[in-house]
């Protein structure tokens, strides 16, 4: 079967493109809403870039009136956020956070989650995933015909769990993904939980 996407609408090619990108993780992303409030949203176009500097990216797209997604206003106007990477047991509060409520309400609320300060940082992480990500806005681009926000932070600071990080005697750190039990995206409304591992030595 050949699919030529320019033959698709752009609903239909995104159809194609989630059930076939797959998997996909997931950035939890929180900001501030700039009302003694955060906002909390996943993201699943969302992937590293390169480690000098340490750069990821997000995807973000509009809401249904065409206006800007929160996350993507939050980070423009205030530059910081958290990604987080929710394990299976925050599946359901994870997709609850998906919902798309006024701009300025919290999703922490609804999702019935919480928040902890963190030392030397401007925001807070959420209580519950097991890697927080601590980044600043490096660059905002709108892209494609709609336009989406693709957003580039770098990552200035990350908060692991002690019980999935371990340093090794060369000085690494080694995160037992395992231990993390990361969600992932497929297609629609399904997602993946995390497998067995598969260790391969790759060759020189």
């Amino acid at each position: 079967m050949i699919i030529n996407l320019d033959e698709l609408s752009p609903a239909a090619a995104y159809h194609i493109m989630v059930q076939t990108i797959i998997p996909r993780p997931i950035a939890w992303v929180l900001t501030d809403n700039g009302n003694d409030s955060f906002n909390l949203a996943p993201f699943s176009y969302f992937n590293g870039i390169t480690g000098n500097p340490p750069l990821m990216m997000i995807s973000v797209g509009r809401k249904a009136d065409g206006t800007r997604k929160d996350t993507w206003v939050n980070i423009d106007d205030r530059d910081h956020f958290v990604l987080h990477i929710a394990h299976r047991e925050q599946a359901e509060a994870m997709v609850t956070t998906a919902a798309s409520l006024p701009h300025g309400e919290s999703e922490l609320e609804i999702a019935q989650l919480h928040v902890t300060d963190v030392a030397n940082w401007s925001l807070p992480r959420v209580v519950g995933p097991r890697i927080a990500m601590f980044c600043r806005k490096h660059q905002i681009t709108e892209i494609g015909d709609t336009p989406q926000g693709l957003v580039i932070g770098r990552i200035e600071a990350m908060w692991l769990d002690d019980a999935v990080a371990t340093q090794n005697n060369d000085g690494r750190i080694h995160v037992d993904a395992d231990k993390v039990d990361p969600l992932a995206r497929l297609g629609g409304n399904d997602y993946v939980l995390f497998g067995e591992p598969l260790t391969i030595t790759r060759p020189k």
